[in-house]
């Protein structure tokens, strides 16, 4: 958590702001016509007192009714241009601002599917979710209203004086006198709100977090009966949200309320002091409507001021946001090395582990690596089992392979080729998965075990292999849709499933973390069987806990303190290597050599 809790750089709001141009190019047009509009608009509303003067010193003080009338009709149709204007503006901004939100949702989904996974593993989930959600519906909003409006605000504030120092300067100033005191409130209100800002939509990130775990892991939270425990840190964490919301309320309140007070005294001055010049004849009583009927106009633009900062402000830290998540280093791409022909030498051929060492980044300085020296050949058309310790790094340096972590000393080679020098399109093209956690997606069965590759045909053909049989006994066969997570299925349903995805594409290069770990005995040895015929005619890596799973092998390599310690057949480490023979008894003893870092 403390990735997406770290402090951001100092930047001012109009900065972090200016960040989304690339976002408001495309629709610019529209968006400086809406302005435009709106500021007609509003421009319109400071025509009305005027048409109020006229009528008060022109029909009223000649008893005209007709005259009158007519006024009003003039007031009737400007208020009927004020409104459409609006309106007008409204449908400008709609349609491209929802465009805008789309397509910033879009890249950062785009982003965060291309990011390590370190990066992954360091950032909660619930601070993507609300960053592509509650963050972005933020900016929408400002980009609509906000950012138009205190345009909008600030040319009428500057044409509303103008016409109030036109009509009566010694009035006009009075009402000017508010400007220092609200500019300096500003300023600080600014400071202040958007680091409260920051904290409410961190912690919005973090209760989304919560409930996303909780709803993933309903089955444990009943199964323990842990569901008060879970509302408990809802509650805790509901209650800091709220706090740091009424904070962000105290702040508005205070200034709207001095917003709000300010000019209302200066409006109360400029009235008593106008009243007093049209009592002695220096000022007419159409002047003095027409000012204090300005004045009020300008009371809205004045009093929105405080809101407009606030929204400025926390769609600042939701760019802000947006960005520290875009702003992430994507995994980098060498040139693709062109492919190898068959004059590859035999012992470079398969796969091959030279002096390869790892280390997490967010290991801590001076600490073990996970993995050190690694050395390892794994020959064409053989299936190597690893086995070690809890800890020992067995899924680390399976996971190296098709670089879903980078290595940080030594290489990887397939058939004599780094995978460094590869595109990861390439490689994991070559180089296919299974994973001890089987992960499925809310689509069809189909759907899923075809992210594998292949097509029809071969879909049937890795359902049988995998013993997914039970596929066809489904409502919709393999049309049904699985759910989150797979959840509708057993463990030994989607391990299957998943073992079909890895198997569907005829991978050259396949890596399997434990794939029969959750099988029982007899479906254990059907797919044990077929799994025979797939791995004849690949090179594979299999990550193997039990005895029934290192017998697929040709080969065991012994994974041990990160290093290999011991390479050979079953039968050969059972007689020759005591470690490996207390691991295959079945027992759960910790070794002494284990690793904490190892994952």
């Amino acid at each position: 958590m403390s990735e997406t809790h770290a402090p951001t750089k100092d930047q001012s709001a109009t900065r972090s702001l200016l960040r989304l141009w690339p976002y408001v190019r495309p629709v610019r047009t529209r968006l400086f016509s809406a302005a435009f509009v709106a500021v007609v608009a509003s421009c319109l509303g400071l025509v009305i007192p005027l048409v109020l003067k006229w009528i008060v010193d022109g029909p009223v003080a000649e008893h005209d009714p007709g005259g009158v009338w007519l006024g009003a009709l003039y007031l009737l149709l400007l208020g009927i241009a004020e409104a459409a204007l609006f309106g007008f503006r409204r449908w400008l901004v709609a349609r491209p601002l929802a465009s805008v939100e789309a397509d910033m949702r879009a890249d950062l989904y785009r982003h965060v599917q291309r990011l390590p996974v370190a990066f992954h593993d360091r950032w909660a989930s619930g601070q993507l979710l609300s960053r592509g959600t509650t963050d972005l519906m933020l900016l929408r909003m400002f980009l609509a209203f906000p950012l138009t409006f205190l345009l909008v605000n600030g040319v009428t504030i500057l044409a509303g004086f103008a016409i109030l120092l036109s009509q009566q300067w010694s009035l006009g100033l009075v009402l000017l006198v508010p400007v220092i005191p609200l500019v300096v409130l500003c300023s600080l209100f600014e400071t202040r709100y958007s680091l409260v800002a920051r904290r409410a939509q961190d912690q919005v990130g973090d209760l989304t977090t919560v409930v996303e775990e909780s709803v993933l892991g309903i089955r444990i939270i009943k199964g323990f009966g842990r569901h008060r425990s879970q509302a408990l840190a809802f509650r805790e964490l509901s209650a800091r949200l709220r706090g740091t919301e009424l904070a962000k309320a105290r702040l508005l309140a205070g200034l709207w309320g001095l917003i709000t007070t300010i000019p209302e005294l200066a409006i109360g001055a400029a009235l008593v002091l106008g009243t007093v010049q049209v009592a002695d004849g220096d000022l007419s009583a159409g002047t003095l409507v027409a000012f204090l009927s300005t004045a009020l106009a300008l009371r809205w633009p004045v009093e929105s001021i405080g809101f407009l900062l606030a929204m400025s402000q926390e769609s600042a830290t939701a760019t802000a946001r947006f960005f520290e998540a875009m702003d992430a280093r994507e995994e980098t791409e060498a040139p693709d090395a062109p492919a190898r022909g068959e004059a590859v030498a035999a012992e470079e051929r398969g796969i091959r582990f030279e002096g390869v060492g790892f280390r997490y980044p967010d290991a801590e300085s001076g600490s073990a690596p996970v993995l050190s020296g690694v050395d390892l050949h794994i020959r064409p058309g053989e299936t190597m089992a690893l086995v070690g310790g809890t800890g020992s790094g067995k899924t680390t340096l399976t996971a190296l392979v098709p670089r879903l972590h980078e290595l940080t000393e030594g290489r990887i080679t397939l058939d004599g080729q780094d995978i460094a020098h590869l595109t990861r399109e390439r490689l994991r093209g070559l180089v296919s998965m299974a994973f001890e956690e089987p992960t499925l997606f809310s689509a069809s069965v189909g759907d899923n075990v075809l992210m594998g590759g292949g097509d029809a045909a071969d879909l049937e053909r890795a359902l049988d292999i995998a013993q997914a049989q039970f596929v066809r006994d489904l409502p919709q066969g393999v049309d049904t849709q699985v759910g989150e997570q797979g959840l509708s299925l057993s463990g030994g349903q989607r391990q299957r499933l998943a073992l079909a995805r890895a198997v569907v594409g005829r991978p050259r290069f396949l890596i399997l973390d434990d794939p029969l770990s959750a099988l029982d005995v007899h479906t254990e040895g059907l797919v044990e069987a077929a799994l025979r015929r797939v791995l004849a005619d690949t090179t594979a890596l299999v990550v193997a806990h039990r005895p029934s799973t290192v017998m697929l092998a040709d080969r065991v390599a012994l994974l041990s303190g990160g290093r290999i310690t011991a390479v050979g057949t079953h039968q050969e480490l059972l007689r020759g290597n005591a470690e490996y023979a207390h691991l295959m008894s079945g027992t759960d003893e910790h070794h002494d050599d284990e690793r904490e870092g190892g994952r």
